[in-house]
C-alpha cells in the first residue's frame, strides 16, 4: 500500500509577532482524510478560521488510501506507533475510516486520549474505526453511532445555552445540506450541549456534546459533511470554543482566556 503524508505547520499569522505576555500558542494536531468529504478543502478551513479565533499552531496529517483513493480501510501512518500525540496539546480529528477492524490498531488512536490529551472530534470522525469490535474509540467520542439520515437542512437546538462552549451559539440554528448522525448509544460522561430532530427515527439526536474519556477531555460534533457548514461562522466559533474548553483555555463566559484569543491582526 502507498501512503502518503502532508505535513504542513500553520500558525496564526506568521508575519506577525503575538503580544510580548502571550503565551506560546496551542500546538494542534490535525489528522485528517478518508471517505466522503473535502478534506483538501476542509484542513484548510479549519486551519486558517480557527487561527482566527484562537491562539493556535497546527501540524496538519492528511493521509488518503493508494494513489489518493479515499480508502475507508486506510490506516494513518502515525497510529502506528505509541506517543503518537506525543508533544502536541490537542488533537483535532477531522477523519472518516469507518471500515478498519482492527481493535490493536484502534485502541493505539484511543490511549493518548485517554492518558490525558484533549481532543476535537469533528463529523465523520464518529463513525470511523466503527467496524472495530473495542469500544474504545467509542469510549473517547462519547457515543456509538453507525448510521445517518440523509442529507438536509437541519435545525440545531442549543440545549445548554449556560455552557461556555454554547455561549453565542444560537438558540436555534439552520444547519443547511448536512447529515444527521443517529445516536445508539450515549456513555455516562457524555454530556450533550445541542440536538436535532430525525425524519427517520422520529426522535431527537444528539450532534455537539463535551466528554471526557479517562483523563482526556473531549469536545465534539457531528455536524460538518459540508465545506458550507464548516465555513460558516456559527460552525467555526463554536469549534474554537470547543477546541479551548478541551484545553481549559475558555472562560466561563465563552471567551478565550487571556493570551489565549486569536494572535492575528
Amino acid at each position: 500500500m502507498i501512503r502518503s503524508a502532508i505535513l504542513i505547520v500553520l500558525s496564526a499569522a506568521a508575519p506577525l509577532l503575538p503580544a510580548a505576555d502571550a503565551p506560546p500558542p496551542l500546538k494542534v494536531l490535525m489528522v485528517t482524510g478518508g471517505c466522503c468529504h473535502d478534506y483538501e478543502m476542509q484542513k484548510m478551513i479549519l486551519s486558517e478560521g480557527l487561527s482566527a479565533r484562537a491562539n493556535v499552531e497546527f501540524t496538519i496529517i492528511h493521509e488518503e488510501g493508494p494513489a489518493g483513493k479515499k480508502d475507508k480501510t486506510h490506516r494513518i501512518s502515525i497510529y502506528e506507533k505509541d506517543g503518537w500525540a506525543d508533544g502536541y496539546d490537542i488533537v483535532l480529528h477531522n477523519e472518516c475510516f469507518g471500515g478498519i477492524e482492527d481493535n490493536a490498531f484502534v485502541e493505539r488512536i484511543a490511549k493518548p486520549h485517554e492518558e490525558g490529551v484533549p481532543a476535537v472530534m469533528l463529523h465523520c470522525s464518529a463513525h470511523s474505526y466503527r467496524a472495530a469490535s473495542t469500544d474504545a474509540w467509542r469510549l473517547c467520542l462519547g457515543q456509538k453511532s453507525m448510521s445517518h439520515e440523509k442529507n438536509r437542512d437541519l435545525v440545531i437546538e442549543n440545549i445548554a445555552p449556560d455552557h461556555p462552549v454554547m455561549k453565542g451559539f444560537p438558540a436555534k440554528w439552520n444547519d443547511k445540506a448536512d447529515e444527521l448522525y443517529k445516536n445508539e448509544i450515549l456513555f455516562d460522561r457524555f454530556v450533550p450541549l445541542a440536538k436535532s430532530f430525525g425524519q427517520d427515527t422520529q426522535k431527537d439526536h444528539q450532534v455537539i456534546w463535551v466528554n471526557e474519556v479517562g483523563k482526556g477531555k473531549v469536545f465534539g460534533t457531528t455536524l460538518g459533511h459540508n465545506n458550507s457548514t464548516m465555513e460558516d461562522p456559527v460552525f467555526l466559533d463554536l469549534v474554537a470554543r470547543g477546541l479551548l474548553w478541551a484545553c481549559g483555555k475558555l472562560g466561563e463566559d465563552g471567551k478565550p482566556l487571556a493570551g489565549y484569543e486569536s494572535q492575528q491582526k
